[in-house]
């Protein structure tokens, strides 16, 4: 499919998609993302500090970087005021029924729904959008993407990946694995919610999103039909590449990078290559380097990027 074509079309395609998360409350990180050429960014409200204007600042950025840009939201409540900002669609966290699967879903749109309407808005190119085109591009385009992340959800999931208005299942494997509570590097329990999430979506024909650290993580989740791919974040990138430049410049120079260097608060910088053993969808804050010899595909499920 063309990458021209709209992006709920390529998502609900299940075409491959590379995305990241923003953590970082500023525009810049957006258009960057954007011309590295990612599909979309994930605009994080429910982990990161961003309010509504900075919300705004950062899908304005999106446009000029003419990036889709979609927002985890931290509730319902938050829905309007990010799709009126223009936001291409929303991530939901904890959709853990049917009912309030049906809910969020109505929240997006206008036609048999419950969103809120407005042409004041730059969804709504401040009134310049007569009101019933604007009504049916939005539901046309406005993406719902459904987290799966409690264990409860699974006992709903087929009907919760059957609601209509639902695009995608994000699969969060990070509060999984603290709701099961099981600390090995393979949590059985994750594994099968996983495949069961996954199951339910390729079942109800909806596409299968998830959050990877690196391409090892992608390909195993990808042999269970995943074909959207949220890539580490902006901080991630940035952790991984000052640790890159700093080793190297420090190794060309003649200083032993296995010193106990301290940073500015006084710990020691030799913590950071501690890399927890859960996975997380949600805190994207840093991405392990990629071992010499890549990981298993068991080896995935039970490790935080």
């Amino acid at each position: 499919m063309s990458p021209s074509a709209p992006f709920r079309q390529r998502l609900t395609a299940r075409e491959p998609l590379v995305g990241s998360f923003l953590k970082t409350p500023t525009g810049h990180a957006t258009e960057i993302i954007g011309e590295a050429g990612f599909d979309f960014v994930v605009i994080d409200q429910e982990h990161a500090p961003f309010g509504r204007t900075t919300t705004d600042i950062a899908l304005l950025a999106a446009r000029a970087a003419n990036i889709p840009a979609l927002v985890r939201v931290p509730g319902p409540d938050a829905i309007l005021s990010v799709l009126d900002c223009g936001a291409t669609g929303v991530l939901i966290p904890h959709v853990s029924s049917a009912a309030y699967a049906r809910k969020v879903a109505a929240v997006c749109r206008y036609r048999g729904g419950k969103r809120g309407f407005a042409t004041s808005t730059r969804a709504g190119r401040y009134t310049a959008a007569p009101m019933w085109r604007h009504i049916a591009d939005s539901d046309a385009g406005t993406v719902v993407v459904a987290q799966i992340e409690d264990p409860e959800a699974l006992d709903e999931i087929d009907a919760i990946a059957a609601v209509e208005g639902i695009d995608s299942l994000f699969i969060g494997r990070g509060d999984l694995t603290a709701a099961f509570g099981d600390e090995s590097k393979d949590p059985p329990g994750v594994r099968q919610a996983v495949e069961r999430i996954s199951a339910a979506a390729l079942k109800a024909g909806k596409a299968i999103s998830v959050y990877v650290a690196n391409g090892t993580e992608a390909a195993w989740l990808k042999t269970l039909g995943a074909s959207t791919f949220v890539l580490s974040s902006d901080q991630g990138f940035l952790r991984q590449g000052a640790l890159a430049s700093l080793d190297d410049i420090r190794a060309k120079i003649g200083v032993d990078t296995r010193k106990d260097w301290r940073g500015s608060a006084g710990r020691p910088n030799s913590h950071r290559r501690q890399t927890p053993e859960t996975p997380s969808m949600k805190n994207s804050g840093f991405i392990r380097r990629a071992p010499k010899a890549a990981p298993t595909r068991e080896g995935n499920v039970g490790r935080k990027p």
